[in-house]
């Protein structure tokens, strides 16, 4: 087993990482490393792995096995506690220049536990102008300890000066047949459950094992592609959306619960509590140290969970009115949810393609609304409003 057992069709990406990784093993960059270099662009479409892919390489870095995916390093990489992996997701539409320049601080700081400190950015096309040159210098005369992995939809999407100094991996989205074997071989689901995981998550692989191991994720999916058919009046949009954001707010707690206990038992393991003797004060200072730093990045996780899954739900909502469209405009391609096939011809004939159209648009402004921080139960009114009647000009938000 290695890190890189969950990554889906990008076996040239996986190789030549891995390859890196070996050649990065025990020594600091130098002009004979010729696989491995400081930084990093893993670029590809959402549900092609790009950030797993950084992940994996990461444990592959900081293991002394060269990423067992087993060890406590690996395993605390994932679970982004890794005292040398910094994971960072930018908030909002752009990343401040006062947050990159905090990054590059600590990116020069030491590495303590690996011969290397790995600082992983997702969505690195979201720093500004000003941003990206800050970061930009530290790409140009990088401290020797220190490995940057970008990640973004495209190359395209990042600045030229960012681009041309890092090494570009490129993934392409796997096939809904690779991503249906993976369930089966890898984690035992029943080919018609992975078959039916793999087309309802339009091929995000993430979406497609949640869906197949998780009855409650399935429910919760039953749950928002219904509510289209039940705003029958705008008391019912704005009950529907408080119970969007109760339910994004449950399905969080149980997701980072387990995991900030887990990162909880590894600090008590790491520094070994219930032990005694000399310098046990210098201990139990770094540990309330790392437990500040975990704190912060049980927020930042939180905070990342909560949006993957008010994307979940506009996602789905998506999929939903591009099924209608298809059957409105008679397209010769396969329904995404083809097990709703009457409902939603039933729908489909209650509209024209027009507001289908219309409703599919609102859905995008609400992303880029939540991406802005704009509230998310204003977000979700203003967007189930539109929904129930795309003539009505919705609350402007």
């Amino acid at each position: 087993m290695t890190s890189f057992d969950v990554i889906i069709g990008q076996d040239a990406a996986v190789h030549e990482l891995q390859h890196a990784a070996a050649d990065a093993n025990g020594k600091l960059l130098s002009d004979e490393s010729s696989a491995m270099t400081h930084a990093w662009l893993i670029t590809g479409p959402p549900g092609s792995g790009r950030s797993t892919l950084a992940l994996a390489f990461a444990c592959a870095l900081v293991c002394s096995q060269g990423g067992c995916g087993t060890c406590i390093d690996c395993r605390n990489v994932v679970s982004g506690v890794h005292a040398d992996v910094e994971h960072v997701i930018p908030e909002g539409v752009h990343y401040s220049i006062a947050n990159t320049v905090a990054l590059i601080e600590r990116a020069s700081m030491m590495p303590t536990r690996a011969p290397w400190h790995i600082i992983l950015i997702e969505d690195v096309d979201r720093l500004n102008v000003d941003a990206a040159s800050v970061l930009l210098k530290s790409l140009e005369e990088p401290p020797p300890q220190t490995v940057w992995l970008l990640c973004a939809p495209t190359a395209e999407d990042v600045f030229d000066t960012i681009r041309s100094r890092c090494r570009q991996v490129h993934l392409s989205t796997p096939s809904l047949g690779a991503i249906a074997e993976q369930l089966v071989s890898r984690f035992g689901i029943d080919p018609a459950m992975a078959e039916f995981a793999t087309r309802v998550s339009q091929g995000h692989i993430g979406r497609a094992r949640a869906i197949a191991t998780d009855e409650q994720v399935r429910i919760r999916r039953q749950e928002i592609l219904d509510i289209p058919s039940r705003l029958k009046t705008v008391s019912a949009c704005f009950s529907y959306a408080s119970q969007i954001v109760a339910t994004v707010a449950a399905d969080t707690d149980s997701i980072v619960g387990v995991l900030d206990t887990q990162d909880e038992e590894n600090i008590k393991v790491m520094f070994g509590e219930g032990a005694s003797g000399k310098g046990l004060r210098g201990i139990e200072r770094a540990k309330k140290s790392a437990i500040k730093d975990l704190e912060k990045r049980h927020k930042d996780r939180r905070r990342r969970v909560v949006a993957d899954q008010y994307s979940r739900v506009l996602l789905d909502l998506t999929g939903l009115y591009r099924d209608i469209l298809v059957i409105q405009s008679q397209a010769a391609v396969p329904l995404i949810n083809e097990e709703l096939r009457p409902t939603l011809e039933r729908l489909a004939d209650l509209d024209t393609e027009t507001q289908t159209l219309q409703r599919i648009d609102a859905i995008n402004e609400s992303r880029d609304h939540l991406l802005a921080n704009v509230t998310p139960l204003s977000v979700f009114e203003s967007l189930l409003v539109t929904l129930r009647e795309p003539a009505l000009e919705s609350v402007k938000v």
